[in-house]
């Protein structure tokens, strides 16, 4: 059993690294009510010009954007969203597992991959396993800037609008509530139409100026939306998840600090004892 002075030694050193994980759930706390609010604010517009560009993509229009025409899928490129930081349990690894199973299945169908990153944990990762990068983006800190992204939007734009990619897709994890954010794969380009046909047969839009003017800036900022849209929610997340595990490691230090607890007051009842026995041993000796 190890001595007093030993136990007493790791009990104070475990309380320090509990004051750390408890400050830090606080700071997540406080970060992921603010994450939360950028990303509720950006959700309708985001929505909106989905369901909007939706109904055009499935429109009979005289124009038709190359954002907006399906071709047979060569090569696909995936937008993979993680963080800079860790310290946020299985977010990030969990974004990648879904990523990973994605490539597989297109290879499997001869498909080629690329892929453009965003967040350091993402960056790390893809070093490791290999593939090809189109463009990396980092250091966005806790209040994500669209001026951060529009790098790496354009590179995966260009490459669909040139036809070196025909598919593009985000993968991010999205934020359902404090206790739970899971991963999402969804398609950037070409614009998915809306499968609504009730509403397709009953609408229109009035273009001013023409159709094609409107359609190339407004798909453009359909696609710095949705990107934009994605990292800020996985921003959220990530503050939730790492709010969450700093939570667990400061319940584990407390029970790992009751169990050491009980290790010293067995120890100090041990070394007590020891001392009353030798006590008494001695006083039998002199007295006898």
């Amino acid at each position: 059993m190890p001595a007093p002075r030993e136990i007493r030694t790791k009990i104070k050193s475990v309380k320090n690294t509990q004051k750390i994980t408890r400050a830090m759930e606080k700071v997540a706390m406080s970060k992921m009510r603010r994450a939360q609010e950028r990303m509720v604010a950006a959700r309708p517009y985001a929505e909106k010009i989905r369901v909007v560009l939706g109904h055009l993509a499935a429109a009979n229009l005289e124009y038709k954007h190359p954002f907006t025409v399906e071709r047979e899928a060569k090569r696909v490129a995936y937008l993979v969203v993680s963080s800079d930081r860790g310290l946020a349990g299985g977010l990030n690894m969990n974004a990648f597992r879904a990523t990973v199973r994605n490539i597989k299945e297109w290879k499997d169908k001869g498909v080629e991959v690329d892929v453009a990153l965003v967040g350091n944990k993402a960056i790390a990762f893809f070093k490791r396993i290999g593939g090809k990068v189109l463009g990396t983006a980092s250091q966005l800190g806790d209040k994500p800037q669209l001026e951060q992204l529009l790098g790496v939007i354009k590179l995966l734009s260009d490459a669909y609008r040139e036809g070196k990619v025909d598919r593009v897709y985000v993968v991010s994890t999205e934020f359902v509530n404090t206790m739970t954010q899971k991963p999402v794969t969804r398609q950037l380009l070409p614009v998915e139409r809306i499968k609504d046909e009730g509403l397709l047969s009953n609408w229109d839009y009035i273009y001013e100026p023409s159709s094609a003017e409107l359609m190339d800036t407004v798909l453009q900022r359909y696609v710095e939306s949705q990107v934009y849209q994605a990292v800020i929610e996985n921003a959220a997340s990530e503050q939730a998840a790492r709010m969450v595990a700093m939570k667990s490691a400061t319940d584990n230090a407390g029970k790992i600090i009751g169990d050491l607890q009980l290790s010293y007051n067995k120890a100090r009842q041990a070394s007590i004892t020891k001392e009353l026995s030798e006590i008494v041993g001695g006083a039998a000796a002199i007295s006898g």
